[in-house]
């Protein structure tokens, strides 16, 4: 599935819940289900600046050319929010990402419903897994 296709799967996925309760719970449970990251990777260096919480960030390229993200986080809401930006992100071509545009996030209402810290926590994230995309495409066109 493209980014695309993921984004609309997210906007179905939530559109079944009938209140912000029941999408605040299945954000946590997203979160629970985040593969562990590294602990090597837990250090100051992956950690996304402008996130209230801590949220450490890793990418890798695969050899099948795309970007995979792991991560964790020390609160339960970033964790499942960065566990949704993974769900959307991670295992696509590194173009892909860094063209990306991101609309599920207003499609599903969660920018309206999170605090302006946590807001802006999340486009930080973004941010960070559109740098690293862009590296990667950079020397992915350097090679070539």
């Amino acid at each position: 599935m493209n980014i695309i296709e993921k984004q609309e799967e997210i906007i179905e996925e939530f559109a079944y819940f009938e209140d912000w309760t029941q999408k605040y719970e299945h954000i946590i449970e997203l979160g629970k289900d985040l593969p562990l990251i590294d602990p090597s990777y837990k250090k100051d260096e992956y950690l996304i600046k402008g996130c209230q919480s801590q949220v450490w960030l890793f990418a890798e390229k695969g050899d099948d050319n795309k970007v995979y993200f792991t991560a964790d986080s020390d609160a339960i809401i970033t964790k499942g929010l960065v566990a949704l930006m993974i769900e959307v992100l991670s295992g696509q071509p590194a173009k892909d990402i860094a063209e990306s545009d991101i609309y599920f996030i207003d499609k599903i209402g969660l920018k309206s419903h999170l605090s302006p810290t946590r807001s802006n926590g999340l486009l930080s994230m973004l941010k960070q897994m559109k740098q690293y995309a862009i590296a990667f495409h950079a020397q992915s066109l350097q090679k070539s």
